[in-house]
């Protein structure tokens, strides 16, 4: 139980009504979506920016260790607070502050839902690019701790391309604003330094985000293989012709599988081994024929058929199946092991292939599911939680997915994080002089390493 009085001069901060601390409320915030669980002493929900620093002030001058959280979708334990302490909670900064659809910019609270904002911009013919499949419940405060990616950002690029400003509420409890309104700001990019730096930086309290207008036309494809290596071909070949869809995704049978046996069945073919999601939007004039061009690639490469959704309703349906891929697989056991590598385009089809030899190796199920066209993969091993031998045999498997990943050239994540889940691979992909480099720069910023410990940048050797 936290000292009486220390939590009396936080109910001072945020309001006896903004501060928690039962065994209850403990649980309710000791996990993210990973299985790793840690319980903290004490929650907080800051309403503003002044509450937020005044919380700050308190956990430094204790020697607190501190976390920020969002709605904990977080896929890489990090969120999960390793240490205790205090975990700070901004799902009740909720606000759009305001936006500027003249300068294309957006102002918005860290708890704002990535799928309210776009509701909101909708109706005056705009959207905020960046759409992770966890977009009706995860948070733009996450997503910016994690550099959220999703489906479109083939086309339009992560969420640190669509940052312009941070007000930020450093360790020591100052307010700084990182960035602005404008299209550059001079100096170090701060903002780049705080987008994806999980929490481990600063706690984000306000965000300007960059606009764009909704296309012209939108036009959806579900090109069907009987061969998932011809799927990867038929990606990078789509690329190669210059062709930039907005979005390029890929499915196995196994994940086609789990979707139309869940809740939310697509249409898609059970007997397919690969289909590819495929989605144009611009201007209208021309879209026809970039549709006969990636079918005749398809065709190319063996594509058993190539369906152009009819209507908008046809159209959200295919989407609606791809949405919930994750929950489908999940549901498939009781445990499960997400991925989110990153390898170069040309490499994509002999990573699928090897990915499903490590599985068959080892004896257990993983499914393939990627943004296929940046390279961004999601191989998910699902197993039996209950099993020892099967959980050992799924450790063993997802070392050598990530690991594969990084001999391939890419990265053991693309837009889950680092957390905790993936420390021990920053030291595969980065020579020590790299790694010390990030702890000079994490020791400037928070000397006493009180956000989020444990997390993003293992310690030195």
């Amino acid at each position: 139980m936290p000292r009486s009085d220390l939590l009396a001069e936080l109910a001072g901060i945020v309001g006896a009504d903004n501060l928690f601390f039962s065994r209850r409320d403990r649980l309710a915030y000791e996990y993210d979506a990973t299985a790793e669980t840690s319980q903290p002493d004490l929650i907080v929900f800051p309403r503003d920016a002044h509450a937020t620093a005044g919380v700050m002030r308190v956990a430094r001058r204790e020697g607190i260790p501190l976390l920020p959280r969002g709605a904990g979708t977080n896929l890489s334990g990090g969120t999960v607070p390793l240490r205790g302490g205090i975990v700070v909670c901004f799902t009740r900064m909720n606000r759009i502050l305001g936006f500027d659809t003249g300068n294309e910019r957006a102002v918005v609270e860290p708890g704002v839902v990535n799928l309210e904002l776009q509701s909101a911009l909708a109706p005056f013919g705009y959207l905020y690019a960046p759409d992770p499949s966890s977009q009706k419940v995860s948070t733009m405060g996450g997503n910016i701790g994690e550099n959220a990616g999703g489906p479109h950002c083939l086309k339009y690029g992560i969420t640190t391309n669509h940052v312009y400003g941070l007000q930020v509420v450093l360790p020591d409890g100052r307010v700084v604003e990182t960035g602005g309104a404008a299209e550059d700001s001079p100096g170090y990019d701060l903002t780049g330094l705080m987008v994806g730096s999980e929490g481990t930086m600063g706690m984000v309290t306000s965000i300007t985000v960059r606009l764009i207008r909704q296309p012209e036309a939108i036009r959806t494809m579900l090109a069907i293989f009987d061969d998932l290596d011809s799927c990867g071909d038929t990606v990078s070949d789509i690329i190669g012709q210059g062709i930039i869809p907005a979005t390029l995704e890929l499915m196995d049978r196994v994940t086609v599988g789990a979707i139309e046996d869940s809740g939310k069945a697509a249409g898609y073919p059970r007997d397919a081994d690969g289909v590819l999601l495929i989605e144009l939007d611009g201007m209208k004039e021309g879209q026809e024929r970039q549709i006969q061009q990636i079918s005749e690639i398809c065709g190319s490469h063996g594509a058993r058929k190539v369906r152009v959704a009819a209507t908008e309703a046809d159209r959200d349906r295919l989407w609606a199946g791809r949405r919930a891929a994750y929950s489908a697989l999940v549901a498939l056991n009781s445990g499960s092991s997400i991925h989110d590598t990153t390898v170069p385009r040309t490499r994509l089809t002999e990573t699928l292939h090897r990915i499903r030899e490590i599985g068959k190796r080892h004896g257990v199920l993983v499914s393939e599911t990627a943004h296929a066209g940046d390279g961004n993969l999601h191989p998910l091993v699902v197993f039996n939680l209950a099993d020892p031998d099967e959980v050992e045999r799924v450790h063993r498997a997802d070392h050598e997915i990530v690991e594969l990943c990084v001999e391939m050239g890419g990265s053991p994540t693309g837009e889950h994080g680092i957390g905790r889940e993936k420390l021990a691979y920053m030291s595969v992909v980065y020579a020590e002089a790299d790694l010390d480099l990030m702890r000079l720069a994490k020791r400037a910023i928070d000397p006493e390493g009180l956000l989020n410990p444990g997390k993003l940048i293992p310690p030195s050797p």
